[in-house]
């Protein structure tokens, strides 16, 4: 990962300094439903006013087709944002042009304002370079905050970057730190877990990992998969059967890095995925024709937790199980917990990310016990695939 300039090197007194954000949250009949991300970009803000910067919030909101819409409008998350900092913030009707130039002409020192929806323009997700021109004349420095968004190559994204001096956020930089510990520089032996339900959409990332880490821990429905093309009878069980390739594809991979792929050894069952069906736990080489593997069972998750705690480095991404219905969220939940104690003695760097991965921990009640958990989704996914990062690459020093 390349090395970038954060806000700590920045003389912004009395400058005005664009911060992309991602304040692209869930809300409901006009109001935020969910402010953890406006809360997680609230240091970086308060970082530059506190030095005196005059501080211009850029942002998308949904996906508006083609021009203003208002259902998409940053006045959505106006009051919610105003209730994090704690203080005014000014709104401009656009994020160019006249309007725009006005509200933060206005700006005094240690003042905030958000502009409208950048993809009320459509220029925004060319990548335009006269689009990221007209934006870049709003300011004199550029700060990108909004990891989530790094992996697309758009005007306020990457194309700006390249027209002011830059640097990144509190936010994008924890990430970026966490991110390096956990995979460009990690402390050995590293096991990476990941489940979900196909690995036909992480084949990337898979492929990726078995050349970094040392343990590569599969459950969820790719498990099954995996145990398929090892001639395993998977029952029931959600299959990619024409992976089956593929699988063994990343595990020959997988034993040329000798990097050892650690699969499930019993399994919760079940004929429907529903809370208070009849469950049967039983040997991976026991599953009934008409039964699904909807968790993994207790052995497994012995076995699971045993390797990690064998671990210094820890990345996660996907739950083990069908862990929105109990009883099957219990191997998801237990290594989750697992991991966290881990970390609460300072054994384990655990890092995790994926909107299931978080959801999960969440309702393991570990969420905030993880050394890092990223709320960036598809830019942690193509982080953990090994691609370069367009938002990434253009803060590098």
């Amino acid at each position: 990962m390349s090395s970038f300039n954060t806000i700590a090197n920045l003389d912004v007194t009395g400058k005005t300094v664009l911060v992309r954000a991602d304040l692209n949250v869930p809300a409901k009949d006009g109001k935020v439903t969910d402010t953890t991300r406006i809360d997680r970009f609230v240091p970086t803000v308060k970082a530059l006013t506190e030095k005196g910067a005059k501080v211009v919030i850029l942002s998308h909101f949904g996906r508006p087709k083609g021009g203003p819409d208002a259902q998409f409008s940053l006045h959505v998350v106006h009051s919610a944002l105003e209730t994090a900092l704690g203080c005014k913030v000014a709104f401009g009707n656009d994020c160019i042009g006249p309007e725009a130039e006005s509200v933060v002409r206005a700006l005094n020192p240690g003042e905030v304002a958000l502009l409208e929806n950048l993809r009320f323009h459509p220029e925004e997700e060319k990548n335009d370079a006269d689009f990221a021109k007209k934006l870049a004349a709003l300011g004199d420095i550029y700060v990108n905050d909004a990891f989530s968004c790094a992996h697309r190559a758009h005007s306020s994204t990457e194309a700006i970057a390249h027209l002011l001096p830059n640097a990144a956020g509190l936010l994008m930089q924890a990430e970026l730190e966490a991110l390096g510990k956990a995979l460009e520089h990690p402390e050995k032996p590293v096991i990476a877990i990941v489940g979900g339900a196909k690995i036909s959409t992480k084949l990337d990332l898979l492929g990726n990992l078995v050349s970094k880490v040392g343990v590569l821990a599969l459950g969820g429905g790719m498990a099954n998969t995996f145990l398929f093309a090892q001639g395993v009878s998977v029952g029931a069980s959600l299959c990619e059967k024409d992976m089956a390739d593929n699988a063994r594809a990343i595990m020959a991979k997988a034993s040329a890095c000798g990097c050892r792929i650690l699969l499930p050894s019993d399994a919760v069952v079940a004929t429907t995925l529903a809370e208070g069906v009849p469950t049967e736990t039983v040997s991976i080489s026991a599953i009934p024709e008409n039964q699904m593997m909807l968790d993994i069972g207790p052995e497994s998750i012995v076995e699971f937790n045993s390797v990690i705690s064998e671990c210094k480095t820890c990345v996660w991404n996907g739950p083990l199980g069908a862990f929105e219905t109990k009883p099957f969220d219990a191997g998801t939940l237990a290594v989750a917990r697992h991991a966290a104690d881990r970390v609460a003695v300072g054994a384990l760097l655990a890092v995790a990310g994926g909107g299931d991965t978080v959801s999960a921990l969440a309702k393991a009640g570990v969420e905030d016990n993880m050394s890092y958990v990223s709320a960036a989704g598809g830019a942690f996914l193509e982080w953990l695939e090994g691609k370069e990062l367009p938002g990434v690459k253009a803060l590098a020093t």
